[in-house]
């Protein structure tokens, strides 16, 4: 059995910052979708997704970021995935959602952007 996700949600310079703690695969997706729903929820100008200690994501955690493309589009809050480690990159590569998605290197760069 997997242990649950843990997420830390914190502000920085205005932006709402995700950060899961580790993979996000199909029994840990909801929690992270009930986590950016909660941050949204506070109606930030702003959202990044620190993906920086994530290194393996499945097709639902995959699913969890459109999803969460969609919700920011919705609320009309920017949307940014930070910290991407080269296996997430490869796949958002593969998938061709890097090219729907704004990233940066780090949490730093994308609540600066």
């Amino acid at each position: 059995m997997n242990s649950p996700l843990i997420i830390k949600i914190t502000t920085v310079n205005g932006s709402t910052v995700v950060a899961p703690q580790s993979y996000i695969d199909m029994s840990r997706a909801p929690t992270m979708r009930d986590a950016i729903k909660s941050a949204l929820a506070a109606k930030p100008s702003k959202l990044v997704i620190d993906l920086s200690v994530v290194n393996y994501v499945d097709s639902s955690g995959i699913a969890t970021l459109v999803e969460a493309l969609k919700w920011t589009r919705e609320a009309n809050v920017g949307l940014t995935l930070a910290g991407l480690s080269p296996r997430v990159k490869t796949l958002m590569d593969i998938t061709k959602l890097s090219a729907m998605f704004t990233t940066r290197a780090t949490v730093e760069e994308a609540c600066k952007a």
